[in-house]
């Protein structure tokens, strides 16, 4: 992806907020440039909603200040608001209105000129392929275009910078790959997206990435230095029975973490090379024959797991 311009539109600083007893967002320092999609990775629990909340000026901080578009979001909440689009995990649409009059609806709200309406909205409804359904119900839309229908909602007033809360939550695979080349499409025209997602995967298309845990950003940089900060190397291993597997090499001196993916084990080593053959004659005393074991290249989610249990120590 292009890099983007260094003109500053979203800056955190010590942004903190508490309900209760628990901190939600802990001491954030954060900035994202004009033109960068930035990625808020964590699991549920971690933070990212309360701090989408916080820079979009719906909820105050309790310590430390941010300032999006130059705009303080707590002094002048109300003019960022004119320039930002925020989309919500739940965005509300009004499943008893059509496509269309949901878009109209929301223009209204926006308060988008009759000129500006009559230009924008068919652009919006080719751009997402939404132009053919404008007399649906939103009630008998597709998950994925429940979610389109929601971005071309947040974009109406034209902002200058996206606020998307995990926008392809629970979309099927399809639907979130369309959903990512619409956003980038709109990086093209000079927009800043900031998304959270729980989806690795789908944090690895953004520009930078950060990843949160228990309120807290741990690391923000590209996906590839990211990547090239795991320490020791990946090793993956298959089998028939995955389970007994684990526990064979739960305490096993050569590997410094093991992580679950699916129909495989990916197991942290300090050299693939090394640690190959003691690790296949634990298996073998065990009676486990039909073991295979291949380097892998890290992704963010064994980064983000080692991150978690170095932290957590």
């Amino acid at each position: 992806m292009t890099a983007p311009s260094p003109d500053i539109h979203v800056q955190a600083e010590q942004l903190t907020k508490r309900f209760g007893k628990r901190v939600a967002v802990d001491g954030l320092n954060l900035t994202v440039f004009q033109g960068e999609a930035f990625a808020l990775v964590g699991p549920d629990g971690a933070g990212k909603t309360t701090t989408l909340r916080l820079l979009v000026g719906i909820m105050d901080p309790d310590e430390g200040r941010a300032r999006v578009l130059g705009f303080d979001t707590v002094r002048q909440a109300d003019r960022l608001k004119e320039h930002i689009g925020y989309m919500p995990q739940r965005f509300g649409l009004y499943d008893d209105l059509t496509v269309g009059e949901n878009i109209a609806f929301y223009a209204d709200l926006y308060r988008v000129s009759a000129a500006d309406r009559a230009r924008r909205v068919p652009e919006l409804l080719a751009f997402a392929d939404l132009a053919p359904f404008q007399d649906r119900l939103a009630a008998n839309l597709s998950g994925g275009m429940r979610q389109k229908l929601g971005l071309i909602c947040a974009l109406l007033h034209r902002p200058q910078v996206l606020f998307l809360d995990e926008p392809t939550f629970g979309v099927d695979p399809v639907s979130r790959r369309e959903f990512w080349q619409i956003l980038y499409e709109l990086l093209k025209t000079g927009i800043t997206i900031f998304l959270s997602t729980a989806y690795m995967d789908e944090a690895e298309r953004a520009h930078r990435v950060g990843l949160m845990h228990q309120g807290k950003l741990l690391v923000a940089d590209t996906p590839d230095a990211l990547r090239a900060a795991f320490a020791g190397e990946l090793l993956e291993v298959r089998g028939a029975d995955l389970r007994t597997v684990r526990k064979v090499l739960a305490d096993h001196p050569a590997i410094r973490q093991a992580l679950a993916m699916g129909d495989r084990l990916m197991v942290t080593v300090e050299s693939a090379e090394k640690a190959r053959d003691p690790i296949l004659a634990s298996l073998q005393a065990a009676g486990l024959t039909e073991v295979h074991l291949a380097p892998a290249a890290p992704g963010l989610e064994d980064l983000f797991v080692q991150i978690v249990r170095t932290y957590g120590d």
